[in-house]
């Protein structure tokens, strides 16, 4: 669906958002699950949103198309590891655009509202993790200027 930009907007998620960002992530664990043989059946939530609603060292986005929540975002600060040049870096999650609005450059949008908060913090690193056989979001987040440093490898020895 073409987006008409001028009726978007991107805004703080508020606790009245909850219910469907609660939808949101339950879409992303679908997404993911043939990515991740190693997740649990049913519900998963990998994270309290609520506490991202609340987390002065958290911030959670919202699109909003004509009043209605079509996506979300998350950055958070986070302690670096002590062998890293940074002492703290902005991680980047909860990235879901609904898919009848993927292709307008939302996810895009969102990325840079997320990264002008995380330099607001004073900043300047940002990371987030995405499944490498997801070569669409790979992609996209390339796209976005995001360059890949490690793999994560599994193997079940049982």
């Amino acid at each position: 669906m073409k987006v008409n930009i001028k009726e978007l907007s991107i805004r703080r998620a508020t606790t009245t958002d909850l219910p469907k960002l609660a939808e949101f992530l339950q879409f992303l664990v679908v997404a993911e699950r043939p990515f991740d043989p190693t997740l649990k059946e049913g519900e998963i939530f990998y994270y309290n949103i609520e506490d991202f609603i609340s987390d002065e060292k958290s911030e959670i986005l919202v699109i909003d198309y004509k009043h209605q929540i079509i996506g979300c975002g998350y950055a958070q600060i986070r302690s670096a590891k002590p062998f890293q040049k940074f002492e703290s870096f902005g991680y980047l999650g909860f990235m879901y655009v609904s898919p009848e609005f993927r292709g307008n450059g939302l996810n895009n949008l969102l990325l840079n509202d997320l990264k002008k908060w995380v330099l607001s913090q004073g900043i300047t690193e940002v990371r987030l993790e995405v499944y490498s056989e997801n070569e669409a979001a790979v992609r996209a987040y390339e796209k976005a200027g995001f360059k890949q440093i490690s793999t994560t490898m599994r193997c079940d020895i049982s």
